[in-house]
Formats: structure tokens, sequence, C-alpha cells
């Protein structure tokens, strides 16, 4: 949903925050991804910035109760620009005891939670490995605690319905979500209207869902509650004005796409097969087909590349997704790109590996496999994309890259950034500038050379069936000119730096800071969706008087000409990223740079507090103090393991 931006509020509280973190957290069957969208569709009505990480489970259906089984969606809004979902809530929404067991070590000291009462039974407390009730004993002390039956005030207020108990406690997320937009100051319209547009063939269902959410407002409004909770009102953050909505990852690149192909002026081909966290992609296209989008589900990773790169050479834009399991199984067709010279946009959302790893939780150890990752000397751009709003523009330069320059093109996401969401400012279309494709329609000359190079370096495109253009391109090396199969040795040393050397003069921008001094003490070089934390951190340490700088890299090959010059400013580089050091290790091979690694592989993402503690001490005197890798926490990405001991 759009929205204009809203005005700031002309009477703020004056003792109300500038920024709330809140988890919903329950059973894989209690809707949490459902509440907590629609929580921030809210927020963003609001005129609030927020950025938010949805948690689930890898399995499909999970046992219920269990602590395999709980998800769980965070959001971190405020009055003031918000860079991160946050590093820990300072409100719990605790549906069984699972959820409360899995997520309660990320709560703040002295943080809220509501849980409900109705789903503590001695069964449920057993599967989450309780010996004695929390909510009974004193193990909940060192926060505020607001317990009641919510399954039972939700079974009163849809009994008018005569729906059965099965059917009547699906509304239980409704009544809790109504319980949040009473406590956040929240209107109830656009939830009434949304739940009646979803339910337009079933409206007693539609009633019943709009009836639970009242009651759990109402409940709010006007229950004797005890201090712990109470109404809170953030006023709109300052924003330029414009038409705003908000949008995931996942639509972003959709949306960036199709914008990227209507620049070219081509209609788009999408070879797919579904993949966690990459599927979303192929579902959001699929509903843009007025836009000249072709959609197709394959058989499998291999088909989708192929029928994609069919696509380009017969004069389409090909575009294929997947995350890193499946780009493997692609790994000899995006070879077949990169020898055929054919444009195909590449996008691999990346998830924890290696093999099929950790579906549904993220990581950045991909970018081996990106920038190296194919038989032979076969270079391609790789490009990546720092949040959910920066990938529409990441994909529109991903779109440019692939048609002028004749290439595949890998675009770089994860797990987060693809399913977390944040305000998104529209575009003026007027804003771009176009960059339409040109299909060689007669031969330079008196013979027509396919392999024939612009001031680029890139050959001309050819449409099959285009009259007097025939001609062959393959797997197998070609003549540098003709396109005829060659075995000459000194032709293929020329085709593999022809085609190096394309891909290294590739224009791209030069490098900026995205936070602090070009020169200084420390660097803090990051990619991909480490930007949010890391601003924030070097914002702090700034704060604090230490001499550090955040730059953040979106052309990662081929890097930005004036990279080593901005980074040779700087006394020490630190790489922090999800993966055991990959981005520094590129630095150190192509700029000569000594950059120290901080990594994390635990499937979680960086916490501010994380990254500041680590730039901290560089400027601590102690020896040896810096880098390293950071330990897996109990605070964004719960620990199930730790919590069934």
């Amino acid at each position: 949903m759009a929205t204009q931006a809203p005005p700031a509020s002309t009477n703020p509280p004056t003792d109300a925050p500038d920024a709330i973190v809140v988890r919903f957290a329950g059973d894989s069957g209690d809707g949490m991804q459902l509440t907590g969208g629609q929580f921030t569709l809210s927020t963003a009505l609001a005129g609030n910035d927020l950025a938010t990480f949805p948690d689930f489970p890898a399995e499909i259906r999970a046992p219920q109760g269990t602590l395999f089984g709980v998800s769980a969606f965070q959001i971190n809004f405020g009055s003031r620009a918000i860079n991160t979902a946050g590093d820990a809530p300072d409100v719990l929404v605790a549906m069984n005891p699972a959820a409360l067991k899995v997520n309660l070590a990320a709560l703040k000291p002295g943080g809220l939670v509501i849980a409900d009462t109705g789903e503590f039974t001695k069964r449920n407390l057993d599967k989450a490995k309780y010996d004695a009730n929390p909510l009974e004993d004193d193990s909940l002390a060192p926060y505020d605690v607001l317990a009641f039956d919510i399954s039972a005030r939700t079974l009163e207020a849809v009994e008018p319905f005569g729906l059965g108990k099965k059917d009547g406690l699906r509304c239980k997320n409704m009544w809790t979500l109504g319980l949040a937009l009473w406590m956040f100051d929240r209107p109830r319209e656009p939830l009434h209207d949304w739940l009646n547009k979803k339910f337009a063939k079933a409206p007693d269902i539609a009633a019943a869902n709009i009836a639970a959410l009242d009651a759990g407002h109402a409940y709010g409004e006007t229950a004797e509650l005890s201090a712990p909770l109470k109404q809170v009102h953030l006023p709109p953050a300052p924003s330029e004005p414009g038409l705003y909505r908000t949008i995931t990852g996942a639509e972003a690149v959709s949306l960036g796409l199709v914008a990227g192909a209507q620049l070219a002026e081509l209609p788009m081909f999408f070879g797919g097969y579904p993949i966690t966290p990459a599927s979303a992609i192929l579902h959001h296209l699929a509903r843009l087909k007025e836009y000249g989008v072709t959609t197709f589900q394959a058989e499998d990773e291999i088909a989708a590349v192929c029928a994609a790169i069919g696509a380009s050479y017969a004069g389409q834009l090909g575009v294929t997704s997947s995350s890193g399991p499946g780009i493997a199984l692609k790994t000899e067709a995006l070879g077949l790109g990169i020898m055929t010279e054919l444009p195909l946009v590449v996008v691999n959302s990346q998830r924890g590996g290696p093999s099929t790893g950790l579906p549904t939780k993220t990581e950045q150890s991909d970018l081996y496999q990106a920038v190296y990752g194919r038989n032979g000397d076969a270079p391609m751009p790789v490009i990546a994309a720092r949040s959910p709003a920066d990938a529409f523009e990441v994909a529109i330069e991903a779109c440019r890259m692939a048609t002028q320059y004749m290439t595949p093109v890998m675009l770089l996401t994860d797990g987060y950034i693809a399913n977390a969401a944040e305000p998104w400012k529209v575009p003026d279309p007027e804003g771009f500038t176009p960059f339409p494709a040109k299909f060689l329609e007669e031969p330079r000359g008196e013979e027509l050379l396919p392999y024939k190079r612009d001031e680029k370096g890139s050959r001309p495109w050819i449409k099959p069936g285009t009259p007097g253009m025939m001609h062959r391109i393959g797997g197998i090396e070609k003549d540098a000119n003709t396109g005829n199969i060659s075995y000459d040795p000194a032709n293929h040393q020329h085709m593999t730096d022809t085609r190096k050397n394309k891909i290294a003069n590739i224009e791209v921008p030069d490098q900026d800071v995205a936070w602090g001094e070009k020169t200084g003490k420390l660097a803090v070089v990051g990619w991909g969706s480490t930007y949010g934390p890391i601003k924030q951190a070097v914002r702090r340490s700034q704060d604090k008087g230490c001499s550090v700088s955040h730059i953040h890299i979106r052309h990662i090959w081929p890097l930005p000409k004036n990279l080593g010059e901005l980074l040779s400013g700087f006394e020490r580089v630190l790489v922090p990223e999800m993966n055991t050091g990959q981005l520094k290790t590129v630095l150190r091979d192509q700029l000569l740079v000594d950059a120290e690694s901080l990594t994390k592989t635990s499937g979680q993402p960086f916490q501010i507090a994380e990254l500041e503690e680590a730039i901290c001490a560089y400027f601590d005197g102690a020896q040896g103090n810096e880098g390293g890798q950071v330990a897996a926490n109990d605070q964004q990405l719960p620990s199930t393991v730790e919590a069934s001991e």
C-alpha cells in the first residue's frame, strides 16, 4: 500500500521514546508473520520509519508447541531514521511457552512480556522443556509481565459468528494485533479494509477476524491494566515529501527488474525454480505480466537458467534467480552465458550454507561463488544491494550492465534483505536514464562478424531470424571475429583476455564514503545487508570521538577504480561480513590492502553493539585487540538448541 508522507505531529508527548522494538513470537501456525506484516503496514501509514526482521523455521510445519516450531517477527520503528531491525526488543509478545523460552534472552532488561496464559498448559510447558510455569515463579522478575488468557478472550469475541474452537483460535493473532494497535496508537480502519478484501468470499471469516481485532483494541482501551501496559505515541519521522510504501527486498528486486527491462526497451523472460528465500521474486513477477514479463517455473534450476539464456538469444532480457544451492546447479549454464556473451541477470538471495545449509537464515557466504565460482576463466560483474529499498536501483543497474556489455550479471541479496521490509520513496520514472538495447540488423561491412566488438568490448546482439544475419554462437571457443569454432591456441588466449578485459573495464561509479571522513584511523568496509548496523555503529563510535568512517561497496566485481586510493587514506581497514572473510580476501587480492576480518556465520545478522565493540577495540590501545569472530548470541535469531538443553 502506498501513502503520502503524513505531516509531523504538532504536539508529540515529551516523554515518548524516539524508537521502539517489538517482537511477535508464537507457533508457526499462530500467524506471526501475518501479524507482523499488518503491524508494519499500520506503522508505515502512521509515518514512522521502520525496519523489520521476519524469522521462521525451515520446516514447512514443525510440531506444534515445540521449540523448533517458533516463528517470530521483529519490527523497529520510530520518529527518527531507522537502519536496522533493532538489537533487542522492548516488547515481546509470546503466544506460547516455546515462544517465550526461545526469545526471552533477546528481551531488554526491564522490557515488557505479553503472554497468553491460555497456552501455558502442562503439555505445552513440557514441550518447551519448562520444569515450572515461568509466569508463576520468579524467573521473569527482571521484566515487566502482562499475562492474561488471550485464547479465551478471542473465543469470546468470535462466538457470535459460530466458529468452532479450532477456527476461532485462528483469530488469536488478530486479537493480539488489535492490542498492539492500541498500545502504539494505530488506526484499525486499514486493517478492517484489508480483512474484508482478503476474505471477500467468506464474509463471516472477515467479520470474525475484525471482531477479534476490535476486541483486542478495546481490551487495551478499557481494561483495568497494571502499569506495564500503557499507550505510546510515536510521531512521524522526518521525511521528504512524496509517495511512500513499505517494500521487501524481493518486491524491490522484482520491480527493479521490470523497470530495468523497460529502460532497456526489452520484454523480460524470467526462468526460475522454487527455493527459499528466492521464490518470492518469481511470485511477484508472475503478477506483472502487463509489463511485458513472461514467467516460467521450470522443472529444475538448470532448465530455468538455460531457458533464460535462450530468451536472451532470442532478443529478450533473460533473468533467473535462486539461492546458493541453486546457483551451484546453474554454474555450467552461467559459463555458457559468459562464453556466448549474452545478457543475463542472475539474482542470488543468499542463505546459510554449504549445501542446503540453513534455508531460512541469512548469510553472505556466496561471494566467492559469485566472483570466482565457475570453471575456466569466466568473469562476470557482481553487484550487491545494501537494503530492501536499495535493491530496486541495484536491479536496474544489473539490467544496464547486462545489456550494455553483453554479459551475465550476478545480483547479490540475502535472506535478511529478501524478507525484511522498510519504507521506500517511490521514485520518479523520469529520473532514470534509458539505456535502450541495440540489435545488429545488417553486417558492419561486407561480412557478418558476430564477435566484432564496439568501444566497450561488447559483441553485437543479433536476433535469430534476422534476414542475412545467420551466425553461430555456443559454448565451444569461437574465432575472435567470425564466430566459427576455433581450437587455435593464440585465438583462445586472445578470447580469454578479451572477455576478462571487457568485464574489468566496465564503467562503475567511484566509491564514496557512506558515513564519515575520507581519511582517518579506521575504515569499516561493508557490503550487502551489513549497511544498517555498520552505519549506526560507526555513528555511535564517532560520537565517542573515534576517527572511523564507513565505506559500503555496491560494485564488487569489478571494484570501483578509486577504491584502493580511498582505502589508502586510512591506517586500518576492518571488513565485517557474514562469512569467514570473503570480501576481505578479494580486497587483499585486488588492492593489496591489509584488511582485517570481523566475521559472523551463525545465521544471525550483525548487531549494532557487536560492531561498536569491534570498532572501539581499535582505539583502546591494546595490541592485537582487533578483528576476529563474533560469537552466536540469543538476540536477533535465538538458538533453539541451547533453549532445549
